[in-house]
């Protein structure tokens, strides 16, 4: 089956959901998972330590 649709919604942001992570500082990661109530957006490795309780977003 053809996967032509896989990360479409990404390709409408700036720089494509890549930049820095605001919790670990790492670049060119992409940056697509809402945390808090502010709604940070930060990094896939930081969204798991967060639920986990091993970093907070402060």
């Amino acid at each position: 089956m053809s996967k032509a649709h896989r990360g479409k919604g990404i390709r409408e942001l700036p720089a494509h959901g890549r930049g820095e992570c605001p919790v670990c500082k790492r670049t060119n990661v992409k940056i697509l998972h809402e945390q808090g109530e502010a709604k940070v957006k930060v990094c896939k490795v930081c969204k798991a330590a967060i639920k986990h309780g091993k970093k907070s977003l402060g």
